[in-house]
């Protein structure tokens, strides 16, 4: 038995309105590709991280990364708009 929360409802209604008169859910099918849509989902965002860690990398390596504007960043921590860690 499936609970039916509002937004698994919503989901499975929307479903429902797509399928022929009498045609049931099959609810391994569902599973199933739900399981496979997030294995795909967490892979990207680790994909993801490790072209931003490598990239990082790079500048470091090469020195010619993004230019940091420290004044700005002063302002922001002096407006309170970040946690001051050095307090």
């Amino acid at each position: 038995m499936i609970t039916e929360t509002a937004p698994v409802q919503a989901a499975l209604d929307e479903l429902r309105a797509l399928l022929d008169e009498g045609e049931r859910i099959d609810f391994g099918e569902l599973v199933t590709l739900g399981a496979r849509a997030k294995v795909r989902r967490l892979t990207d965002l680790g994909e993801t991280a490790d072209r931003a860690l490598n990239e990082l990398a790079e500048w470091i390596r090469r020195g010619d990364g993004p230019v940091l504007d420290v004044a700005a960043a002063d302002e922001v921590k002096s407006l309170g708009l970040i946690a001051d860690h050095d307090e």
